[in-house]
């Protein structure tokens, strides 16, 4: 069968397929891994078997992200520290007009809402993920589990209400967040303790995600007080060459810290009713290196 044969089908679904593997996974290396080994088995099926090639590729990378969960879950419970998703570089603001569209789709790749998927298991993830995230039917979910339709309706149903119970609120205002993402580092680099208050909601936490390979606390810290100290505690110990930029991960503006030309930190504010609820600090440099290249 000629090449082109082979890859057309592949290529038309791929960017589909990284989503679903990404939001699986919340990891740019794991997904790409993933789509991968889904094109090794995409160039070795049997075509003439093949009636609808999306289903089958939708199927084909779940089943391969639910494996690879299930072995990335043993190792996460023994990560130093919180654990952050790997950022993920978009243009939903450039390339959604529409605001509804462009509400789910940051929200389905929010580091709040992959944080919270983290506590569901492979297949209730799954479920999550390919319902709520791309508007699979049950009976095409089922298909790709290769589970009985009743069970993966019980699967949604429970996964949605354990995200419902967590899932921390935010606004999907990129105007806002810019504004807000701005007037965060201003206050903070400028040691400015009350202009980070009124940013603050009262009940703001701070997640740092280093993985034990650069300093940033090991803990969640609860409070504006207590988040607005350590910011401004950070901000007095500056990186050498250090200059900032704004960049859109993960659906929303975050401030990218760079020492000379290689990434330190990422700052990204989870925002609602026009206070920074939480603040994530990524500084695990292995996370960093997919923003420097």
């Amino acid at each position: 069968m000629p090449m082109d044969t082979v890859t057309d089908p592949f290529e038309e679904h791929r960017s589909l397929l990284t989503g679903v593997a990404y939001r699986m996974l919340g990891s740019v290396a794991d997904a790409e891994d993933v789509v991968q080994e889904a094109w090794l088995r995409w160039t070795g099926a049997d075509r003439a078997e093949v009636r609808e090639p999306r289903a089958y590729l939708v199927r084909i990378t779940t089943r391969l992200a639910v494996d690879r969960l299930r072995q990335l879950q043993a190792r996460r419970e023994a990560y130093v520290g919180p654990w952050l998703p790997e950022p993920l570089a978009t243009d939903f603001a450039e390339t959604v007009p529409d605001g509804a569209e462009r509400a789910v789709m940051t929200e389905s790749v929010s580091l709040a809402l992959l944080v919270t998927l983290e506590s569901l298991s492979a297949l209730e993830r799954a479920v999550f993920v390919l319902r709520e995230a791309f508007g699979f039917s049950y009976a095409e979910i089922a298909t790709s589990l290769g589970r009985a339709e009743p069970a993966v309706r019980q699967l949604g149903a429970r996964a949605r209400r354990h995200v419902e119970d967590r899932k921390p609120r935010f606004d999907v205002d990129p105007v806002q967040q810019q504004a807000l993402t701005e007037g965060f580092l201003a206050a903070a680099g400028g040691g400015d303790l009350d202009g980070l208050m009124s940013l603050l909601a009262p009940d703001a936490r701070l997640v740092g995600d280093s993985g034990g390979k650069s300093r940033a606390p090991l803990r969640i810290i609860e409070s504006a007080d207590k988040v607005g100290r350590f910011l401004l505690g950070a901000a007095a110990k500056p990186v050498p060459d250090m200059s900032f930029r704004i960049m859109e991960l993960n659906g929303a503006p975050a401030a990218v810290v760079f020492s000379g030309d290689k990434p330190d930190s990422v700052f990204q504010l989870d925002v609602h009713d026009g206070r920074i609820q939480c603040v994530y600090i990524l500084r695990n440099p292995d996370k960093l290196a997919l923003i420097a290249a």
